[in-house]
Order: C-alpha cells, then sequence, then structure tokens
C-alpha cells in the first residue's frame, strides 16, 4: 500500500521555481527536490536564503534527509543541492541520462568531458522507472525527456513531481528548445504521465501567471491536465502540439540564468575551482546562441 507524502513547498518568485520537502512521517525520512540557491545576475553573488527556509523546516520538523532530488538540469535556476548536503547529508540524485547534457554543454562552454567520465559527480544516478523508498514509502521515476533529453518525473505515494514537463493547466507544457530537447519526445513523455491515476496530485516545479490569474499554484491533478490543459489535453494530435510548441519556442528569448545555471547546476551544483587568486569564474560562450 502506497502512502501519501507529507509535502511541503517552497517558492522562489524570482525564478517562479517550486521545491519540495517529501518526507514519510512515520519514519521521518525525507527528500528535498528542486532545491534553488539565490544569484544575483548583476552582481554575480549567491546567497542562501531560499535553501535556509528549506533546512529550517527540516530541523523544525525533525526530518533527516535521504535524497537531494534534482528532476533534470535546470536552466532558470541554480541548485542549493551541494549546500543542503553539506549541512543536513542525503543523496544528489538525477537521470543516468545526465552524461547527455554534460557532453553536450560541455562542448558549448569548452570544458574537458573528461572530467565527467572520470568520476560521477552526481552521488546517485536512476535507471529509467527505476523504484527506491523515502523511508518507507515506496517512489519510483518516470523519464520525461523533452524539455531536456535527461528530465525524471519522481512518483512517490498518490503525488507525482514532474519538472518542467507540465505547467498549470492554463499555462500549457515546457519548452523544448534547448539542445536535445524536443516537442515530439515532450509530448511522449506527457502521455506516459497522463496513465498515472486522475486523482494523482501533479506538483509542479514552475508557475507563471497567465492573463486573468493573480495566485501562483503548486499542485494540480492528472485529471485536470488531460481535460484543460491548454497545450495539451484530450484530442490534441502529436502533430499539432509540435507544430504549436516549435512555433511558441522560436518566439521565445534565453532565461536569465541560462548560462551559469547549466554550468553549475550539470556538476551537481558544484562551483568551478578557485583559481590562483582565490576567485571562482563563471565561462560564457559569447555568441554561441545568437539567432
Amino acid at each position: 500500500m502506497n502512502k501519501q507524502p507529507w509535502v511541503q513547498e517552497f517558492f522562489d518568485e524570482n525564478s517562479n521555481t517550486f521545491s519540495y520537502v517529501v518526507a514519510d512521517r512515520q519514519t521521518k525520512r525525507c527528500a528535498v527536490i528542486d532545491s534553488v540557491l539565490d544569484y544575483d545576475v548583476a552582481s554575480a553573488t549567491t546567497s542562501t536564503q531560499h535553501a535556509d527556509q528549506i533546512l529550517n523546516f527540516i530541523h523544525k520538523n525533525s526530518l533527516s534527509i535521504e535524497w537531494i532530488l534534482e528532476t533534470h538540469v535546470h536552466a532558470d535556476h541554480l541548485t542549493a543541492s551541494q549546500y543542503i548536503k553539506e549541512q543536513a547529508g542525503g543523496k544528489i540524485a538525477i537521470s543516468r541520462k545526465i552524461s547527455i547534457v554534460q557532453q553536450t554543454f560541455s562542448a558549448i562552454y569548452n570544458l574537458d568531458m573528461k572530467y565527467f567520465n572520470s568520476h560521477q559527480v552526481f552521488d546517485y544516478l536512476f535507471d529509467d522507472y527505476e523504484n527506491f523508498k523515502i523511508g518507507e514509502m515506496n517512489a519510483y521515476n518516470i523519464p520525461t525527456p523533452g524539455h531536456t533529453p535527461a528530465c525524471l518525473s519522481y512518483v512517490i505515494g498518490d503525488a507525482v513531481f514532474v519538472g518542467d514537463t507540465l505547467f498549470m493547466p492554463d499555462y500549457g507544457t515546457a519548452r523544448c528548445d534547448f539542445p536535445k530537447g524536443s516537442a515530439t519526445i515532450l509530448f511522449d513523455s506527457v502521455q506516459r504521465l497522463y496513465t498515472l491515476p486522475e486523482q494523482t496530485h501533479v506538483y509542479l516545479c514552475h508557475d507563471y501567471l497567465p492573463e486573468g490569474r493573480q495566485q501562483y499554484h503548486y499542485k494540480t491533478t492528472i485529471q485536470a491536465q488531460k481535460q484543460n490543459n491548454i497545450h495539451i489535453h484530450y484530442g490534441i494530435e502529436k502533430e499539432d502540439f509540435v507544430k504549436m510548441r516549435n512555433s511558441r519556442d522560436a518566439s521565445l528569448g534565453m532565461p536569465k540564468l541560462i548560462l551559469p545555471a547549466i554550468q553549475i547546476n550539470m556538476d551537481a551544483g558544484r562551483m568551478p575551482a578557485p583559481e590562483e587568486n582565490g576567485i571562482r569564474y563563471l565561462k560564457l560562450p559569447l555568441n554561441y546562441f545568437k539567432k
């Protein structure tokens, strides 16, 4: 029998990101999903305000971290996984297909892929559909590539954490125009999610405010998505979705944090090593993404 998880959401309005603590009430073991490290673009400074909110909740409720889960390599925020692990433990985990992202972006940043090939920077790599536990709660992943090639959704009890695969029904689906992204593959991924029981709670990684809505939401259901998602509901054909998604993506600008975020996030949240002067530096591929 699947237990219902104890879920607490945390919202970072700067990146429109929801992070979660998902706990087994009986054992007090928990997972942190899609954490955020605060980053100021203008000054290139980081802070831990958002991550500390998560840690304070964990300490207040006497929880212990078993997993620090990433649904994918995020392009819109930096992960706080390393900071959370240093402060409270836990295994940082992501899809085994992270190697595709690491290889793709190592070429873009002109980084030595041998760094990733010589050792795995994440603590654990999930195979597709792999089962795992949080305390005594059963959990497993569903591969949901399309937004990136290494996206996973985590099914925990009666809930699924979908990363950037789906947004609220009135906002639709994630973009697919990043390197190795695919609207065709995203459509198939969503169909896999739609096979879950209709009452399954769908926890989102992001929410944005479409016209006419003033409040952010972090949760919906499979039934609501299947019936009302403006991009991919009952009756939508794959060809029509792909045409719409590709056309929409062609009009979108780059996420403002994509270049620092992916560089750090594909390294499991590690910052670049300091140079001789003790300062850490990020690389920017000038004009690589120029349209």
